[in-house]
């Protein structure tokens, strides 16, 4: 069998992992992601003309991945009772 190296999941799939993680056995509950914004300098080559020069760049990382509670199902919220049912 050959080695995993990466592993992917849909957002719903993520949801499911999280709702079933944590425990929760009703509600419906949604992704949610934090985003951050930071700008910086750095330096850049023109691809035209290969010269290199400081340019403004702009970083965007994902500062927390979660659940938020909603009201109704969708593409990316789970009804918790149909997917970790209580025993």
């Amino acid at each position: 069998m050959a080695e995993v190296n990466a592993i992917t999941v849909t957002h719903k799939e993520l949801v499911e992992v999280l709702i079933k993680h944590l425990g929760f056995h009703e509600g419906i509950w949604q992704l949610s992601v934090e985003f951050g914004l930071s700008a910086v300098n750095i330096q850049a080559t023109n691809a035209q003309t290969g010269v290199s020069q400081l340019s403004p760049a702009v970083f965007v990382p994902i500062n927390k991945i979660g659940l938020i509670k909603v009201e109704i199902e969708g593409p990316i919220a789970v009804d918790a009772a149909k997917i970790n049912p209580s025993k």
